[in-house]
């Protein structure tokens, strides 16, 4: 199958070369206009986009199968979320899901019992319901069920499309930060459990009820929302996931602006910064003083995949306001106070060995580092509690007998100076469609 496609490709590289050939010959040729020969610059314009379109092409068609985002994502979404934009008009059905296996170590860093129990769960099955109503109006949705017995509404919004650049979006929203909380579809990434990093500091899956703008082009994507604040007063020291609302009667007396710019000008790239900034006290008050707490998120990461090649990398960080306040009101004491700045990263990569081969499947080989620190700084009168601050590595492979289906498998060592960490292997298998 790779050498057909191969074929394939080079046919089709070259069908779009002899092209290229044409309309550069007829760009440039003279025009004539009663009687002489005049530049026509609209025409010269139509012309030099159609070349940069057809370069595009060539170049998706040279990296061939590891272009995945350019043809199988729209508007931010992943591959099975954004099927609704790719029909005419109608109903739209997608999905995806996954089954993890955990196994712990018996006993912790410091040699002591770690009293983790091993688990088989399923953890997610998603049905993608969306409705194109015409070219400016749709809808979309995502229903999830978590470990077999929760369902919930992961996000559901409807987009009015003023042209195919800039378009109006309101409903529940995914939060536009990181490189997992909109792209989660197992298939999309390696590594059998989402970052420590996306978890704790940009809270994947974070969703909530706003609107806002979305638009791009070729070379870069972008996406602002206003959506209702996180709840300062359910964060703790691992991090701010605990403050997500979920779109389930949220308080809304604050709210918080995210914002996101993409570069996707080079095939199999996807480069950019995100950031979220809003207050998270929902008015309340401590003797009779509002607290703010104002929480910021940013992160910059990069994505690329180009000729078997896989690289990932993300850094993140957050800072939250008036915590020793939160923390009062939250009832928090000594080292199980909100850091007042956090900080995480990780890089990973891949490389498919199948590659160039007959065997029509892909298989990477994955190494992966991770350090996220929940406290890198505490309010005055509040301790550090060293676990918060952790390092993991990851050993794996993933396999991907077609596109849409992955089993992924993986060894985990996490540190932390509490020697409190328990390392663990854990077996992913994803799909989606």
């Amino acid at each position: 199958m790779r050498s057909r496609l191969t074929s394939t490709s080079g046919l089709a590289s070259g069908a779009l070369l002899a092209l290229v050939v044409v309309l550069s010959g007829s760009a440039f040729a003279p025009r004539h206009v009663s009687g002489q020969t005049a530049p026509d610059s609209a025409r010269i314009a139509e012309l030099e986009r159609r070349l940069d379109a057809l370069t595009r092409e060539l170049e998706r068609l040279d990296l061939g199968e590891d272009v995945v985002r350019a043809d199988t994502t729209q508007y931010g979404f992943g591959p099975g979320a954004s099927k609704v934009y790719q029909i005419e008009r109608g109903v739209s059905i997608g999905g995806y899901g996954e089954f993890l296996y955990e196994n712990y170590s018996a006993e912790r860093q410091d040699g002591t019992a770690s009293g983790r129990s091993d688990q088989l769960d399923a953890l997610r099955a998603i049905i993608y319901v969306g409705y194109k109503f015409d070219d400016r109006f749709l809808f979309n949705s995502e229903i999830e069920v978590e470990h077999a017995d929760e369902i919930f509404l992961e996000f559901a919004y409807l987009d009015y499309r003023l042209s195919d650049n800039f378009g109006l979006r309101g409903g529940m929203l995914l939060a536009p930060l990181g490189l997992v909380n909109e792209l989660h579809e197992p298939p999309v990434f390696l590594g059998s459990e989402r970052s420590v990093t996306e978890q704790r500091i940009i809270p994947t899956t974070w969703r909530e009820n706003g609107f806002g703008a979305f638009g791009g082009n070729d070379d870069i994507s972008w996406r602002v929302y206003l959506m209702n604040a996180l709840d300062g007063v359910d964060f703790g020291a691992t991090g701010v996931r605990g403050g997500r609302q979920k779109g389930s009667k949220a308080l809304a007396e604050d709210f918080g602006l995210a914002a996101r710019l993409d570069y996707t000008g080079t095939p199999g790239l996807l480069a950019g910064l995100a950031a979220y900034s809003g207050e998270t006290g929902h008015n309340r008050e401590l003797r009779g003083t509002p607290v703010g707490g104002r929480l910021t998120i940013w992160d910059a990461h990069v994505d690329y995949r180009s000729r078997g090649l896989w690289l990932r990398a993300l850094m993140a960080g957050a800072s939250v306001a008036e915590t020793a306040e939160l923390n009062e009101l939250a009832g928090l004491t000594g080292s199980d106070g909100i850091g007042t700045r956090m900080l995480g990263w990780f890089v990973q990569a891949g490389f498919d060995v199948l590659r160039g081969t007959d065997i029509d499947h892909e298989l990477f080989p994955y190494v992966g580092l991770e350090k996220v620190d929940t406290q890198r700084e505490v309010a005055a009168g509040y301790g550090v509690d060293p676990a918060t601050d952790v390092t993991v590595t990851s050993l794996g492979v993933a396999w991907k007998p077609i596109p849409q289906i992955i089993l992924k498998a993986d060894l985990q060592f996490h540190s932390n100076p509490a020697d409190t960490g328990v390392n663990q292997w854990n077996v992913n298998l994803g799909w989606l469609f």
